[in-house]
């Protein structure tokens, strides 16, 4: 089976494309929200993370349920912690995701979609890299739409997170969902490519 990553920045349209692809019949793994699932109910994640960040991580009522502030005070603005809070968390995923595609069975395809497939390493997991992209200006108008939030918001976002161009320029393969060029065709091409490896 071969593992096609999808990635791109925020607004760009990932989750869109990669939802296009399962309506083929390609399985998609979304780490980006396996991630969250896992960071709530693992117990090794709960346990080396309140170990990391303190005991007030997780809600004290016993749900489980990480009170996401105390995260974000503890990694904004220190790389250190940040790449402490992924040691932790990444292995775990990834193990997940192997899981995950050894139960698919035959199928000859599936997807890794993931907003930080380089930043993570996940990139060694794929055998195919597309990045999703699209014009900033669109980018910045679907996040304030999606999220409710402000430019200025989204505008700093986007500056946290790994350059797009950068992102396409490692990528194998560009699909550009601008709103404008058809998607099928590009997906088409996409598969296409895959399936000459």
């Amino acid at each position: 089976m071969k593992v096609i990553g999808v990635t791109g920045g925020i607004g760009c349209g990932k989750s869109y494309v990669s939802a296009k692809m399962q309506l083929r019949g390609i399985p998609v793994y979304d780490s980006d929200s396996r991630a969250k699932l896992l960071t709530a109910t693992d117990p090794k994640i709960k346990e080396e993370l309140t170990a990391l960040v303190g005991p007030t991580l997780y809600c004290p009522c016993g749900c489980g349920v990480m009170q996401k502030e105390v995260l974000a005070k503890f990694i904004f603005g220190n790389p250190e912690n940040m790449a402490q809070v992924n040691a932790i968390i990444h292995p775990r995923v990834r193990e997940d995701f192997k899981r995950w595609a050894d139960g698919l069975g035959s199928k000859d395809f599936c997807v890794l979609e993931s907003a930080i497939l380089f930043e993570s390493g996940f990139d060694s997991e794929v055998d195919y890299k597309v990045c999703v992209d699209a014009p900033l200006a669109l980018r910045i108008k679907r996040c304030v739409k999606r999220d409710g939030t402000t430019e200025q918001a989204v505008v700093a976002r986007i500056n946290s997170q790994m350059d797009q161009e950068e992102k396409c320029r490692l990528a194998d393969f560009v699909i550009v969902n601008d709103d404008v060029r058809d998607l099928a065709p590009q997906i088409d091409a996409l598969l296409d490519n895959v399936r000459k490896l």
